[in-house]
């Protein structure tokens, strides 16, 4: 049916009753409302990768982004390589024993997923039987394979040509990959696989290789999971990725291959961490870029440009302590990936940093992806994000600042340069330091770890906690750069923890004194709760005494190791002083806060002051030290 006049009528009327609002009246307003806060301090997010991100975004910070106009499938493919957003399900298998890696394989593929990685990286003297087995009973023309082997990835492309032939199976049907990498193993361990001249031969015998006997697979892998991992930020995880990209593009070129057979065997594989919008927008900066980055060549052919993205959630946030959270961590990691346009992902167990997965943490990994394809049909719209008005100009500052990296490592000379430079260790190490010093100062939260930390929970065995931390251990083997750490963001809060629990001279007991002001004394023994559970510390609170000699009572019979006084800053000038008198030779008096009278009940004796601005580390091993907790 077509509208009619009073449904016109209608429409219009409703646009009378709201206006446009220029920008200028909006900042005025906000203005307003700030009461003269700093506009900057106040509303503008400055991220660690260095993006201002405004509070709000118009119709009008999207003049000058000329992609916007394209469709899913179109070059500069930043709105997805193919105009569907069906992406694989994957799932790891760190293989054992050949058999049981085998059922565990079935068991997935029966359970909904349609990509298996065998991770064979710490198997030797592989045979052609013992892959045979592996993968027996697995439909290799409708499931995703891809193996985790690094400089033995041309004996799994030569096995699987030799299947493909002997069972007469389609080699355009095959799709899957290897992580033949170089680059990455001279980043994350300090040398090649044997040296660069054998290692960019091999790789050149590699790519022509698959190119005639298995068209689809993908060989050449570029690993910013790792530096995700070592905490790199979101741009430099792009910006590095590109510039190894080039680097595999300038060498391989030169060598004599094309930049088709090229391009269609290179993978990018990304890590995918908890800033939701921004990794959604690194996924659609990513294939902007390399988009731009092989059209320079000149081939004539944009399909060339084209990329295949894995992505798998993010162990630098990870953490032993409340693992459960980990749940909640790599299901926003997973719609961020996925509304980004990955063609596959691998959601990593809720458990798999401290010990091997269990059924039912892999289970839920698995379920997460199902449950937002099957239930929450994000397979079902292509680049979502589309026009959003954050999320575009988003796209185009990660954009922006990943090519400035890109342009810096070129001017270094390229990736390898750069790297023997330093220029990439460097640049990663000023990153960690930040997000550490941030994650110590509460600025970037972990919850369960330096937030809200589960004071029930039991410590792990040392089988586990050997697992949670080896990761830091990336080569035992001297090579000739300094490689790149895998690390987590939260070890430092769970080392002091652990030692905290584990001493043979017990756990410090912490006592709230609480008295005054009921809004601010809660406030105030909320926080420093949290500060001490932080590092395994025993906390008892309490809601508020009526007295001073109460609440001294009180503490003289729970025998605390640290007596926290929680009250108002004026009530503090006047019972502090009394408190720490009757309780000096008993605890350690801590103050709540940064009172004005700080200086009197400095004089007073008064030594120890806890606040928003101090580094909880740093603290928390103060205290150790004064109590004499460690071992």
């Amino acid at each position: 049916m077509g509208r009619s006049k009073k449904d016109d009528g209608l429409s219009v009327g409703l646009f009378k009753e709201f206006p446009s609002v220029p920008t200028g009246t909006w900042e005025s307003q906000i203005k307003t409302d700030l009461k003269g806060a700093d506009y900057n301090k106040r509303l503008i997010w400055k991220t660690i990768e260095g993006i201002d991100v405004k509070p709000y975004y118009r119709t009008e910070h999207l003049t000058g982004l000329n992609y916007l106009d394209t469709y899913p499938g179109d070059f500069p493919y930043t709105r997805g390589s193919f105009i569907d957003n069906n992406w694989d399900i994957r799932q790891d298998i760190v293989v054992d024993k050949y058999d049981e890696s085998n059922k565990k394989a079935l068991h997935f593929i029966s359970r909904g997923i349609n990509s298996i990685d065998f991770d064979l990286i710490k198997k030797k003297n592989i045979t052609h039987e013992q892959l045979a087995h592996l993968i027996k009973h697995l439909n290799m023309d409708s499931l995703v394979l891809n193996f985790t082997i690094g400089s033995r990835a041309r004996f799994i492309a030569e096995f699987l040509s030799n299947k493909i032939i002997r069972e007469k199976i389609d080699s355009q049907k095959i799709n899957g990959s290897v992580d033949y990498d170089p680059l990455g193993e001279l980043t994350f361990r300090g040398k090649y696989y044997e040296d660069e001249k054998k290692d960019f031969i091999e790789l050149q015998s590699l790519v022509n290789f698959t190119e005639t006997n298995l068209p689809d697979y993908r060989v050449i892998s570029i690993d910013g999971i790792k530096f995700n991992n070592a905490g790199a930020s979101i741009i430099q995880e792009l910006g590095f990725c590109l510039a190894i990209g080039s680097e595999y593009l300038s060498k391989l070129t030169d060598s004599g291959l094309s930049l088709k057979s090229i391009t269609k065997h290179l993978q990018f594989n990304f890590g995918t961490g908890s800033n939701y919008f921004m990794e959604i927008a690194k996924l659609r900066a990513a294939r902007l870029l390399w988009a731009k980055i092989v059209e320079a060549y000149g081939e004539g052919d944009k399909k060339l440009a084209r990329t295949y993205i894995h992505c798998e959630t993010s162990g630098w946030n990870k953490t032993i302590y409340d693992p459960y959270t980990n749940i909640l961590r790599t299901t926003t990691e997973s719609m961020s990936a996925i509304l980004g346009g990955t063609n596959s992902l691998t959601v990593k167990p809720y458990d798999c940093i401290y010990k091997e997965p269990s059924e039912f943490s892999e289970r839920i990994a698995r379920n997460i992806q199902h449950i937002l394809k099957e239930e929450s049909y994000f397979n079902k719209v292509s680049d979502p994000c589309a026009g959003s008005y954050y999320v575009e100009n988003l796209t185009d500052l990660v954009a922006e600042k990943a090519w400035k990296i890109f342009v810096s490592i070129e001017d270094q000379g390229g990736y390898i340069e750069a790297l023997k430079k330093g220029y990439i260790q460097s640049m990663i190490k000023n990153t960690v330091e930040q997000r550490s010093t941030n994650i110590a100062t509460r600025d970037e939260i972990l919850l369960g770890t330096n937030r809200f930390p589960n004071l029930s929970e039991m410590v792990r065995t040392e089988v586990e906690l050997s697992v949670a931390f080896s990761q830091n251990i990336n080569n035992k083997e001297p090579g000739k750069i300094q490689p790149v750490l895998i690390r987590r963001g939260a070890e430092e809060f769970e080392k002091l923890r652990l030692q905290t629990e584990t001493s043979k001279r017990g756990r410090p007991r912490v006592f709230m004194f609480t008295y005054g002001d009921p809004v601010i004394r809660r406030e105030r023994s909320t926080f420093s709760g949290n500060f001490f559970a932080c590092g395994g510390y025993e906390v008892h609170d309490n809601i508020g005494f009526s007295s001073v000699e109460e609440g001294i009572n009180e503490a003289v019979r729970c025998n605390p190791d640290i007596v926290v006084i929680c009250s108002s800053d004026d009530e503090y000038a006047v019972i502090a002083p009394e408190i720490y008198q009757k309780l000096k030779n008993k605890a350690l008096i801590v103050i709540a806060g940064v009172p004005e009278s700080i200086s009197e009940l400095k004089k007073a004796g008064i030594e120890h002051f806890i606040h928003r601005r101090v580094n909880i580390i740093e603290e928390l091993n103060k205290y150790n030290e004064l109590l004499g907790k460690t071992d």
